[in-house]
């Protein structure tokens, strides 16, 4: 982890990645409402210092952050409570660079000001959790971008440890052994998923698996459990893109609920 601490107590972490794309094309996908919610999570932006910038994680599981800088398409900073009410406040500063060859490096940094180290698992945890949806992001910019996009995302909560729980889940899935770059069907008994294995692995709190699928229509489907303090959450987002999104994200939604329903039947949430 890259947690950095300075004598005036401010702490941070930052994550960067490198994505196709002009400035332009990058800033409407990572700071825009459609452009958020065709990698991230349901959002809205009021694109204004002062605006705010609202996330759907789940039922009852909203982010809210107040814009404090807006600098198209090179970079916009904001302030939330997202650590807690308790805790210090969230400053988060989104930058894009242009880089050669048709490419912009997005960093994202969080920082708080802080006397003692109470904290810093939560800035860890946070810096964590970037780089899975980072590919996603990734994988729009580099196959979907400016395409509309319709989400079918599923959040429960598994009463085992979290290996147990992502054995669970891939096992239902089709996904135990699946290597990336590799042709994959879901099994008949889950809902209708195919397409290519992008990669699989593990982090310190979590284990994640992503899809670039072609079936029911293009799109991206990303499985992560992760554990948050003593609770293990399973997230399983399907991201559908083109014209007919919504239509099939309407059809096939209660089809992925009714599944992780009975994989995790005492803490499915409805989304």
């Amino acid at each position: 982890m890259s947690l950095h601490k300075e004598p005036s107590g401010r702490r941070s972490v930052q994550v960067e990645i490198e994505v196709p794309g002009t400035p332009e094309q990058v800033w409407q996908a990572i700071a825009t409402g459609p452009g958020i919610s065709s990698w991230f999570v349901p959002s809205e932006v009021q694109g204004r210092v002062g605006g705010k910038v609202v996330g759907h994680f789940g039922p009852d599981l909203d982010s809210l952050a107040t814009i404090t800088a807006w600098q198209p398409p090179e970079q916009f900073a904001a302030d939330s409570q997202d650590l807690g009410p308790s805790a210090p406040a969230l400053a988060t500063q989104w930058f894009v660079e242009a880089r050669a060859g048709g490419v912009c490096l997005v960093r994202v940094v969080h920082s708080l000001f802080a006397s003692s180290d109470d904290w810093d698992d939560q800035l860890e945890n946070v810096e964590e959790g970037w780089p899975t949806f980072f590919r996603i992001l990734r994988l729009y910019l580099s196959h979907f971008s400016g395409q509309s996009c319709a989400i079918v995302p599923l959040v429960a909560v598994a009463a085992g440890p979290r290996s147990q729980a992502w054995k669970t889940l891939t096992e239902s899935f089709g996904l135990t052994r699946a290597q990336s770059g590799e042709r994959w069907r879901a099994p008949a008994d889950a809902p209708r998923a195919a397409g290519i294995v992008q990669e699989t692995g593990a982090g310190k709190n979590h284990f994640y698996a992503l899809v670039r699928l072609d079936e029911p229509t293009t799109g991206t489907c990303s499985l992560i459990v992760n554990t948050v303090g003593e609770t293990v959450y399973v997230q399983v987002s399907c991201y559908y893109y083109g014209a007919q999104a919504t239509e099939i994200a309407r059809h096939e939604g209660p089809h992925w609920q009714t599944w992780i329903e009975k994989l995790f039947p005492a803490t499915a949430a409805k989304s």
